[in-house]
């Protein structure tokens, strides 16, 4: 982490709005306070949660998408310490909360990764008769300065993939990583123009990608979820690369819905597929061992609130998709740019 170009602070100056580490989510005067993904681009606003339930639902509602669920659920945590402070059982109370936030998301194992970290110092703070509350927030203010030098790492290698002239296509929203990824191109001088699906039916990719994008001087397209494999038919498109909300031991990457089908077109056209990992889950070891959330079915059949299908038609919603290894050229990580047949012994590295 040490070579890479940026510190922590330029990078965080090179991000979009909704990319800074204060707007995912923060606690401030007893109150759980997550950026309103929902309403981005359009407003910049925050909801404010007073309760666990609260974040929790702010979660499975789609307040927050991304990294945000496991940043909102740890700072729920932290809520919670406070508000037990001179609780005897709190321990078991804190456990509680972390299995609440943990349902909210069941495909994305990094919140009960998180969680189990920061519960662990609050229980050693517990124990040696200091604030757990403080504790975890000062595990989680390590975690996100390490996670933000992880992403800088991670798209140092990713911009060492991209050519002057690519066009890019990219999946929901593809988060710091990619972005950042995105700003090191444009910083060495190369011109990018990246295509992104809207991603039906929360809209990701038109509220969230495409705008950050906008937002920090890089060229976007807004398609359609239909349109990629149009375009790289046509020869507009060089890369793909998404993020990856879990990828197996074994290479299978999880991510939303539609990136499979995308990954398919991609390999016809002989265009290589990159997924950022955030790092590895060794419960996770292969296809079996993955959890899929499906959401419900009426969520299918609006956009934004609007009604698009009669009330009485039935819908799936399945929320993510799995990628056989056999598709994706490289998984960027950590340690460089890793074959997806490789990636336990990349991440035991």
């Amino acid at each position: 982490m040490n070579n890479m170009p940026y510190s922590l602070s330029e990078i965080e100056n090179m991000l979009p709005h909704i990319l800074k580490r204060e707007n995912i989510a923060h606690y401030k005067n007893g109150k759980v306070y997550i950026g309103n993904r929902s309403q981005y681009p359009f407003e910049k606003s925050f909801v404010a949660c007073h309760h666990v339930e609260d974040v929790a639902v702010a979660i499975e509602t789609m307040i927050t998408q991304g990294v945000g669920p496991w940043v909102a659920a740890v700072h729920a945590l932290a809520m919670r310490a406070d508000q037990l402070k001179d609780n005897a059982d709190i321990i078991a109370e804190l456990e509680q909360a972390k299995t609440r936030l943990i349902q909210t998301r069941p495909t994305n194992t990094l919140i009960g990764y998180r969680l189990e970290d920061v519960l662990g110092h609050a229980v050693t703070a517990i124990e040696n008769g200091k604030p757990p509350a403080q504790a975890i927030l000062h595990r989680v203010t390590a975690i996100m300065d390490e996670m933000y030098a992880l992403y800088a790492r991670r798209a140092h290698y990713g911009a060492q993939l991209l050519e002057d002239g690519d066009g890019i296509l990219t999946m929901c929203f593809a988060e710091t990583s990619f972005i950042l990824t995105c700003a090191f191109a444009k910083a060495q001088g190369k011109n990018i123009r990246v295509y992104v699906p809207e991603t039906r039916p929360f809209l990701q990719g038109a509220k969230l990608t495409a705008p950050s994008l906008h937002e920090i001087g890089i060229d976007v397209r807004l398609i359609t979820d239909g349109m990629p494999s149009a375009l790289m038919a046509e020869g507009k498109i060089q890369k793909y690369m998404t993020a990856a909300d879990l990828i197996t031991l074994d290479g299978h990457v999880v991510n939303k819905v539609g990136t499979f089908h995308n990954a398919i077109s991609a390999a016809y056209h002989n265009i290589p597929y990159y997924a950022f990992a955030w790092g590895c889950d060794f419960k996770k070891p292969d296809r079996d061992s993955i959890d899929i959330e499906y959401r419900t079915p009426c969520e299918i059949k609006k956009c934004l609130g609007h009604a698009t299908s009669l009330d009485d038609i039935g819908a799936i919603y399945p929320a993510f998709d799995i990628t056989p290894p056999e598709l994706v050229d490289g998984v960027i990580t950590r340690h460089g740019v890793l074959s997806p047949h490789d990636l336990k012994d990349g991440f035991e590295q």
